[in-house]
């Protein structure tokens, strides 16, 4: 099944969506055995199986191995958004005639492997293959836009010139390192712990080398155990213990004579009883 040229150059709606995955690209003027549906999301074993299992063939006589570090699925999209115009162009020629693509590998892929793989491969089937080894200069991060633009398209015209000098069947391999995508790091302002203190000193402190010195000040130095709301209401329990004591005394004072509350039996409690 011959893949379209939008999903070889990674038309995807995700393709910064992980921070340690890198593009893998796979093309040659002969067919290949590709594989009929694949995910554009896969391991770097996963990749270089299938790319192994492609390559078992030795489809070509000819193999260019690339290594672009830090490469990004975005800047070889289809259109008028690949920032790699001379790899785009030859991806879309009608003599490529086999392709393979991953937009996320997550890993890291050797080319050295796959140089050793192609001659034993070639090897088993009795050829000698040519290979070529490119590797181009590694890409700045994102925040570095400007300069990153222009080493891409140094890169890209190098590796466009190295391609028109080849003559007949060929394959090429691209691989990248997982990209310099970095994912957000919330940053959170460490609690701080504080004991509670009594007055202005604690028993223990801390100093920066980490070691716990003692304080051996008096009790009545390290702690304030008279605060003024304290005082204030000391003063008010005393001066209601003085009402309270004037009160009692007064009652205590009072004299009633024995008399008062016996009955009047004589002539003038008749009197007042007519």
């Amino acid at each position: 099944m011959q893949l379209s040229i939008a999903t070889t150059l990674f038309a995807s709606a995700a393709v910064h969506a992980f921070s340690d995955s890198s593009p893998f690209v796979l093309f040659s003027t002969s067919k290949l055995n590709t594989p009929e549906r694949y995910d554009q999301l896969q391991t770097s074993n996963q990749v270089a199986a299938s790319a192994k299992e492609i390559l078992s063939s030795c489809p070509t006589s000819d193999y260019v191995i690339v290594s672009q570090p830090n490469l990004h699925a975005a800047d070889i999209r289809d259109g008028s958004h690949c920032k790699m115009r001379s790899l785009c162009d030859t991806i879309a020629r009608k003599e490529i005639k086999g392709r393979f693509s991953v937009a996320e590998v997550v890993g890291d892929l050797s080319t050295h492997s796959l140089e050793d793989y192609v001659k034993e491969a070639c090897a088993a089937k009795g050829k000698v293959a040519g290979i070529v080894k490119v590797d181009l200069t590694h890409l700045p991060s994102l925040e570095h836009k400007d300069k990153r633009e222009q080493i891409l398209a140094s890169n890209d015209d190098q590796l466009g010139l190295m391609l028109d000098t080849l003559e007949g069947d060929y394959t090429l391999v691209m691989v990248s390192d997982p990209n310099e995508f970095k994912a957000y790091q919330p940053d959170f302002i460490e609690p701080v712990h504080m004991d509670l203190k009594r007055g202005h000193f604690s028993s223990q402190e801390g100093n920066g080398s980490g070691n716990t010195t003692y304080d051996n000040r008096p009790l009545f130095a390290k702690y304030q155990f008279f605060t003024p709301g304290i005082f204030v209401a000391l003063l008010a329990l005393i001066v209601m213990l003085s009402i309270l004591g004037v009160g009692l005394k007064a009652l205590g004072s009072l004299e009633v004579s024995y008399g008062a509350f016996d009955k009047e039996m004589g002539p003038t409690a008749q009197k007042k009883q007519q």
